[in-house]
């Protein structure tokens, strides 16, 4: 995606353009991208830093600062005077950082409080199939991996602030519905399935808040702070909200279900409201940035014609993309429910098929493309495969762990959580040590150490008996995949940002957060299918561990791949580079 630059600071005979959050913008960890800084330049050529201002700072014809004092106290604190024109106060950034880095906490809350407690769901809703759950995990990642890069280009042109707000007002209302839909009546077996449908629906309806809440929350930071040690660090605790949301949701979550476990949606949604609301106040207005205001001055201006407004959003490109990826994860997902036998499963994969290669087409001539096909090569479509799947592996994991803790160990959902805890620690160790090596060792390297994570990691849980200790094998899976989590994201975003050109650099982590979400939705549908064949009818625990063994492996397969394309990454990318150096 081509990401509009942020407004341009005039001081009397300069023209500079502040830096702006490339690669990481729509990423989701606490990694800072690693973009060239801009400078503008004196009528006489002499480049002239941003370090050079002390005086007449203006954004937007708005008198930032005339002293040495704001010069030194921005040195110092690191915080964006040059977007929002004046500095907030401790309590208000605090205020901020803490509305905007939910954008990474409720996202993952909506998966996990659905994955912890789905035995119980699925008995009040009548899912009786194996299939029928993971159409309830799968279609969340479906929904918010296929809209995220359409989201990111609204936030564009109508505003960060409004759709990161928009984003969690949709997701609380969709927080509702998933709740009452235990009230769907259930009186005969004509309606057997009404309230499973009305919870799938809005499953499907979650995953577009956190769509238009993670672009556009990532995008507020990216342009409220200038890069350095503040921002570095604020974002790595961004990155920490994904691993403390994974054990605080399902814990809360576990104590509603205690009660009734519609409590846990409705709660989620109520702390969504609050969300919405502080960001209205503690979020600066668009009006008030440079950035927004001439986004919107140049709305106002250019997009009068609906075709030009189309043409902006590639709405062609995104319809074609979207509905292409929707058809080939719902055909695997449905060929598991009911078989592939059945000819509308084929027909909705060709079709999916078909829009994928008129999505191609689409952005060889759209006039700004979701996914500029010039900024894809070789090396892109190295990292994008071994992100797939590390993340498809992951997906798999996560999935069928919680099942092997409820269904074949016989754990609540608090006990459940209590075992899945060893992850918070290690995912905060993890981001922290990704901070300290990646500029050491390289991103390469680091996303190699990840596919082996993903590997060794669901190796271990896939081998673990029903009845072992769960300090053995299970404790230390879920010790070592995480790392894989942590480690691969801010590696991908990294490589991508050094193989794609400058003016691209916005389409790195958007296209690594796509196929992280799509991935794992993608390889759930068609684990599904193999622990169905694999188990075939079988009830038994024995039965039941075949299958989700049979699921386990193709996530072996999954990220044994991913290691090797690593590997090949490594010998045909890194060693011209090294060589050069």
């Amino acid at each position: 995606m081509t990401s509009q630059s942020p407004s341009t600071v005039h001081r009397g005979e300069r023209t500079i353009e502040p830096p702006c959050l490339g690669a990481q913008r729509y990423g989701n960890v606490g990694a800072t991208p690693n973009l060239p800084a801009h400078t503008g330049h004196h009528r006489n050529g002499t480049p002239a830093s941003l370090s050079t201002i002390t005086s007449d700072l203006k954004v937007d014809g708005t008198i930032a600062s005339s002293s040495s004092d704001f010069e030194k106290r921005r040195e110092q604190d690191q915080r964006a005077y040059l977007f929002l024109g004046k500095p907030m106060s401790v309590a208000h950034e605090l205020a901020f950082f803490a509305v905007v880095s939910t954008a990474n906490f409720t996202p993952h809350s909506g998966f996990h409080q659905t994955l912890c407690i789905l035995q119980l769901i699925a008995a009040d809703l009548g899912a009786t199939q194996p299939a029928q759950l993971v159409w309830l995990m799968a279609g969340y990642g479906l929904t918010v991996g296929t809209l995220i890069l359409l989201a990111g280009r609204l936030g564009d042109i109508y505003g960060y602030k409004r759709l990161f707000l928009i984003g969690n007002l949709w997701f609380a209302l969709s927080s509702l519905l998933a709740g009452f839909a235990i009230f769907i009546p259930v009186q005969t077996s004509r309606y057997g399935q009404s309230r499973y449908a009305v919870f799938l629906l809005a499953r499907l309806l979650q995953g577009i808040g956190p769509a238009l809440m993670i672009p556009n929350g990532v995008a507020l930071l990216g342009v409220t702070y200038v890069p350095g040690p503040r921002k570095a660090m604020l974002f790595a605790v961004f990155g920490a909200m994904a691993p403390a949301s994974a054990i605080i949701s399902p814990a809360i979550t576990s104590l509603f279900a205690l009660l009734w476990w519609p409590y846990a949606f409705w709660a989620l949604a109520v702390v969504l409201l609050g969300v919405t609301f502080a960001g209205i106040y503690v979020i600066p207005d668009p009006s008030s940035t440079s950035e927004s205001r001439e986004e919107n001055i140049g709305v106002g201006q250019n997009y009068q014609g609906i075709l030009n407004l189309c043409a902006e959003l590639d709405l062609l490109g995104a319809l074609t993309g979207i509905s292409g990826l929707g058809f080939i994860s719902v055909a695997l997902n449905q060929g598991s429910l009911t078989g592939w036998q059945n000819t509308y499963v084929s027909v909705i994969l060709v079709t999916g098929i078909i829009l994928c290669v008129a999505f191609v087409l689409v952005e060889k001539h759209a006039r700004k493309p979701l996914i500029p096909l010039e900024a894809l090569n070789t090396g892109v479509g190295f990292v994008l495969a071994a992100v797939g799947c590390g993340w498809g592996c992951f997906g798999i994991y996560i999935f069928y762990i919680w099942q092997f803790y409820e269904v074949l160990r016989g754990a609540s959902p608090l006990l459940a959580t209590a075992w899945h805890s060893p992850i918070f620690v290690s995912g905060i160790a993890a981001a922290l040590t990704t901070g300290f090596i990646i500029h050491r060792v390289g991103p390469a390297v680091v996303m190699t150490l990840a596919l082996l994570a993903f590997t060794i990691g669901i190796t271990l849980i896939a081998t673990a008996p029903i009845g072992q200790s769960y300090w053995l094998q299970t404790f230390f899976c879920n010790i070592i995949i995480t790392w894989g989590m942590d480690l691969s994201f801010p590696a991908a975003t990294l490589m991508l940002s050094d193989l794609v050109a400058p003016e691209h650099q916005g389409i790195a982590a958007s296209l690594v957060t796509t196929v992280v979400n799509y991935s794992g939705a993608l390889a759930l549908g068609v684990a599904g299918a193999v622990e169905l064949h694999v188990k075939g009818d079988g009830r038994t625990p024995e039965d039941m561990l075949r299958g989700y063994r049979g699921a386990w492996y193709l996530g072996i397969g999954l990220g044994a791949t991913g290691f090797l394309i690593s590997l090949l990454f490594i010998c045909r990318f890194s060693r011209p580079s090294r060589v050069a150096a």
